[in-house]
């Protein structure tokens, strides 16, 4: 039987030097070993080591030269001057690859961050809800939104009892300037009794047309939650009470006291009627958020920079008033519910808490400097009790809230001078 042969694999060794040690070596195969002796003591230390450790290679190299050994000093010399610029050719070789050499990448310094500036709340193209927009202060706040706002969507939500009530909006529409226009009349003897007014030029700066008035009734939660669709803002100015005392005993208004009497717990505007609105918005602003997601446009912050304070409520400082016992609970409790409610109950809504001193249109001068106290005045209960302020004023305030950061979570009182 033949016998397979195995073919051994060559154990030739290979050996990997630097391109300068490569070059050395291959002109130095040309010099022969007389010039290699010479010359290896010119060469630096570096590349003798290198040299060394290819002692095999270097053998082979120099097999055929071996029998030159009787060269003249000439050509020593010529050599040597050689062996001089094969070193030189050596160094500029190893200090250009010396620069294409791999080092370590050092991260570049992180920048100090730069102060962030700071955003400025703005209402532009942005929808206002007002609630208790026919109020001796809502309509007032309405009135000041348009005409100091004018790329602002105002919503004005009224409450009607009744169809025998009153048209719920008649305050409002006198304030913001509805009825400045020119106005007609039908004659006594028509059958066309009915007043109304038609726009004019003067009333161009009025913005009526970013006006929008709605009817709710804030104790029915559905209600609620269709007039806050869409709404950026909301400012609450509704009350029950005329003063401290409720508006179904002061005005002997026979459809409010039929409802505070059916039902005492439940028609309470400050408490109930707050908290169906404070849900409405809530709702309405994750609902924009979910079908902007749906969508696929790109999705906001859940808190923009730049977008006005979510909830505005207007309140009543501890000092106003005398306290008032209801049927629906003492005057101060009720407001201080509410106030609580605003602050506690719905953390996704920015909020601010303006609690108003005891108002005065006939004594307090408007556009009075706006004063406010988060607690850390020190001043007597005396002096809490004559702070005034004019409705005007407190209006300015209440909007002006809206895009004051200063104010976002915080409860303060607001007056603009001490009478009494």
């Amino acid at each position: 039987m033949m016998k397979k042969r195995r073919n051994k694999r060559s154990s030739t060794k290979t050996y990997f030097c630097t391109p300068s040690v490569l070059i050395a070596l291959s002109l130095l195969s040309t010099l022969g070993t007389h010039a290699f002796s010479r010359v290896s003591s010119l060469l630096n230390p570096t590349l003798k080591a290198n040299v060394g450790l290819h002692s095999s290679y270097r053998s082979s190299l120099f097999k055929a030269t071996e029998g030159n050994t009787n060269e003249n000093e000439d050509e020593a010399e010529k050599l040597k001057q050689k062996a001089k610029d094969l070193r030189q050719q050596i160094l500029d070789m190893e200090s250009k690859l010396g620069d294409r050499a791999p080092r370590s990448i050092e991260q570049p310094p992180v920048p100090e961050e730069e102060e962030e500036k700071e955003v400025e709340m703005t209402l532009k193209n942005k929808s206002v809800l007002v609630i208790g927009a026919n109020g001796r202060v809502g309509s007032k706040v309405c009135r000041y939104l348009l005409r100091n706002f004018p790329q602002t969507n105002v919503v004005a939500a009224v409450h009607t009892v009744g169809e025998n009530s009153s048209r719920g909006y008649g305050r409002l529409s006198y304030e913001v300037g509805a009825e400045d226009g020119q106005g007609y009349i039908g004659a006594a003897w028509s059958e066309d009794r009915e007043a109304y007014y038609e726009y004019t030029d003067d009333m161009k700066d009025y913005n009526l047309q970013n006006l929008r008035v709605v009817e709710v009734e804030l104790l029915d939660p559905a209600q609620c939650v269709t007039i806050t669709e869409d709404i950026d803002s909301v400012v609450w100015c509704a009350t029950d009470f005329n003063g401290n005392t409720p508006r179904s005993i002061s005005s002997l208004d026979a459809a409010f006291l039929f409802r505070a009497i059916l039902n005492p717990v439940k028609g309470r505007v400050e408490v109930e009627g707050l908290r169906n609105i404070l849900g409405g918005l809530k709702k309405g602003k994750t609902n924009s958020r979910w079908e902007s997601e749906r969508s696929g446009d790109s999705v906001e912050p859940r808190v923009n920079k730049s977008d006005p304070i979510s909830f505005v409520h207007l309140s009543v400082a501890e000092d106003a008033l005398p306290d008032f016992e209801t049927t629906m609970g003492r005057f101060k409790d009720i407001k201080r519910q509410g106030d609580d409610m605003v602050m506690s109950e719905f953390p996704s809504l920015t909020y601010s808490v303006l609690q108003m001193s005891r108002y005065e249109d006939n004594f307090v001068d408007e556009s009075l400097a706006i004063k406010m106290d988060n607690g850390d005045i020190e001043t007597s209960q005396e002096d809490k009790s004559r702070r005034r302020i004019n409705r005007r004023d407190a209006a300015r305030a209440v909007a002006d809230a809206l895009v004051d950061r200063s104010l976002v979570g915080k409860k303060v009182e607001v007056w603009t001078e001490l009478r009494g």
